[in-house]
């Protein structure tokens, strides 16, 4: 599904849109440049599962949690991980899948990839604001049609930007 952002608050807005639809053992992968928007999807989602606080970047913890009304949330930012081993033998990985939602930001660093995931692709659009917001479910098929549902307000067929 492809989601077009005319703004950082349209990001955090389609973002609380999925968190409302999320449940336990679900994971978020958020792909993108720095400035992208990762870390706003990020925020926006954790607020549809009932985040009041306000979120901070993990960057130099690699994980946050927080708890939400209806789910215990992990917000990871790996993109300073030199190898992915580095996660598995910090023993955070037992939150990814588990109990909670896991927010990852740059899981490609940590070689992340469970089987019920969501993943996030966020790309520049044709403005300073604008984003393309690429959208895929794993292993959600139950709840696909429901979430597809509540996004296509933003949904779009417009070519991505380079």
């Amino acid at each position: 599904m492809r989601l077009l952002s005319q703004s950082a608050e349209d990001t955090a807005a389609i973002a609380a849109i999925l968190g409302k639809e999320l449940v336990s053992g679900d994971t978020v992968l958020l792909y993108g440049d720095l400035g992208a928007g990762k870390s706003v999807f990020a925020r926006g989602c954790a607020g549809g599962l009932g985040v009041h606080q306000t979120m901070a970047s993990p960057s130099f913890t690699l994980m946050q949690p927080y708890r939400g009304d209806r789910e215990e949330v992990y917000h990871f930012d790996l993109y300073r991980l030199s190898s992915p081993d580095e996660l598995y033998f910090s023993g955070l990985e037992e939150h990814i899948g588990g109990e909670g939602v896991a927010l990852i930001e740059w899981p490609q660093m940590g070689d992340v990839e469970p089987d019920r995931r969501v993943s996030v692709v966020i790309s520049r659009g044709r403005n300073e604001q604008e984003r393309v917001i690429d959208l895929m479910l794993h292993g959600m098929e139950d709840r696909a049609e429901a979430i597809y549902r509540a996004l296509s307000p933003f949904e779009t067929d417009t070519e991505k930007q380079a």
